[in-house]
């Protein structure tokens, strides 16, 4: 096991925790793998986020549209969550190289509405231990005004990385790129 050094991203981690350490490339790799995934998931077809991966932190980014709004002209809370969830999410599974991470809880804050412009939402992780990571995430508008935020656990699961979750190398294809899994 290759051991790396403690990161300079104030993540709190647990000195029990096993460190999984990748060369700089191996990570930018996963990073670009976890975006991939990302985009190619179905719920995104609709939505068409964008996202950027880093070192215990991710960004998802969206375009306001009125097809997100409830009866009051403003952004639906459901979409506020999904852009913290997936940021704090994407953040989490940064520091996971081997499987798939779950959300365990999420809790949300709504501050304001918004009705255009691009939402976008910055996740992090804070706290680390072997079982258990805790991310927190900020929702911005165009102007930078925090709209919401919020703060959830993840856990690692029992799915492996692969192709079938999506997980592929540039000109790989999984299963959100046209196949199923069942294919």
């Amino acid at each position: 096991m290759v051991v790396q050094s403690p990161s300079t991203n104030n993540i709190r981690t647990d000195p029990t925790a096993p460190l999984t350490g990748t060369s700089m490339t191996n990570q930018d790799e996963h990073f670009r793998r976890l975006e991939r995934m990302y985009l190619a998931a179905p719920a995104n077809e609709y939505f068409r986020p964008e996202i950027t991966v880093g070192d215990g932190t991710a960004e998802v980014r969206l375009a306001v549209r009125p097809d997100f709004f409830h009866a009051a002209s403003a952004v639906h809370g459901s979409v506020y969550f999904k852009l913290l969830d997936d940021a704090t999410f994407f953040a989490a599974s940064s520091l996971v190289p081997d499987v798939f991470v779950l959300t365990a809880s999420f809790n949300i804050y709504f501050l304001r509405p918004i009705s255009a412009g691009t939402m976008t939402a910055r996740g992090s992780i804070v706290s680390r231990s072997t079982r258990l990571l805790i991310g927190e995430g900020v929702l911005t508008d165009a102007e930078g005004r925090e709209i919401a935020r919020g703060s959830g656990t993840f856990m690692p699961s029992r799915v492996p990385l692969d192709e079938r979750v999506g997980y592929a190398g540039a000109g790989e294809r999984g299963p959100g790129a046209g196949e199923t899994a069942d294919n």
